[in-house]
């Protein structure tokens, strides 16, 4: 393990309600999850969400250890474990498994949400875009790094340990098709049309396992950590609420979405007065690109 590894110790009124009535059930009592990226902006409420649905959860950063504590603090007690690791480092990936399954006896679901974005490359990238040629490849490396090979690897990790258990969920966390495309947003679009990818093909590969791999994206410019201070005032208003994703979440987390996989969930389409299976089918799409080009084939 390196020095650097694991170091133990807008939302709608609809989907709150759902998220409450999810808490008071505690659908996923017994269920064991990895979060990485877990101290801030959608990892802090999708740790959050799975922790009060009941489940235990191993929350990730890289580096800030407080921001993580005061997720612990805010999580019923003893259902958040804390841990510093490094998703683009391979035994840190392997330490963290190893460490969920000690603790646990089992993990259950991995949701890939560590990632870096636009703001690396510059802090203004929504009103003066970097054009590609202009980014420096050490920070390019960065993104792709974290936002590619750093789900790959804690898949890599955790499969094994699911297969044998005949159950698992593996949840990446994309972006809509249009930042996978859109001007000046390079490397970060190509890492998560990358990413969508890597999701159709897992889902492909461990088809009968009982593990299914599925993307989970808020629907829209969220209120994260990821926005700069340049971001206009009008359009901030507009931004959704990171606690969006936690109801699709917390289904694709749970048995009610058993032979669900190789999907795409988009968080603003979720219809909490629905039953969950329900609205789940209908937030969800194929995953992969190709799916853009069916949908721009239909609007065209």
């Amino acid at each position: 393990m390196s020095k650097s590894t694991v170091r133990g110790k807008g939302e709608t009124v609809s989907q709150t309600a759902e998220v409450k009535r999810s808490s008071q059930g505690a659908p996923l009592e017994g269920k064991a999850a990895i979060v990485t990226g877990g101290g801030r902006g959608m990892g802090r409420s999708m740790v959050l969400g799975l922790a009060r649905a009941g489940a235990k959860v191993i929350a990730t950063a890289a580096r800030e250890r407080q921001e993580l504590d005061r997720v612990v603090a805010e999580a019923p007690r003893d259902a958040v474990v804390p841990m510093i690791a490094d998703v683009t480092n391979v035994q840190d990936c392997a330490a963290l498994v190893a460490e969920t399954l000690q603790r646990f006896g089992k993990l259950d679901v991995l949701v890939n949400n560590a990632g870096r974005g636009m703001k690396y490359v510059s802090e203004d990238f929504i009103t003066e875009p970097t054009r590609f040629w202009e980014t420096d490849p050490e920070t390019w490396r960065l993104i792709i790094d974290t936002n590619v090979n750093g789900p790959f690897l804690m898949a890599r990790a955790a499969v094994p340990s699911m297969i044998s258990a005949g159950w698992g969920r593996i949840i990446n966390h994309s972006v809509n098709f249009l930042t996978m495309q859109r001007r000046g947003f390079s490397p970060y679009g190509p890492s998560k049309a990358a990413l969508e990818s890597e999701t159709q093909i897992w889902a492909q590969e461990l088809a009968g396992t009982g593990v299914t791999v599925n993307a989970i994206l808020p629907g829209g410019a969220t209120l994260t950590g990821m926005i700069p201070e340049s971001y206009p005032e009008a359009a901030r208003k507009q931004l959704l609420d990171p606690d969006i994703v936690v109801a699709p979440l917390l289904y694709l987390a749970s048995e009610a979405s058993d032979g669900i996989t190789g999907k795409r969930f988009d968080s603003s389409k979720w219809n909490a007065d629905l039953p969950v299976e329900e609205a789940g089918l209908l937030c969800a799409r194929d995953a992969g690109v190709y799916q853009f080009e069916r949908e721009a084939t239909q609007k065209g």
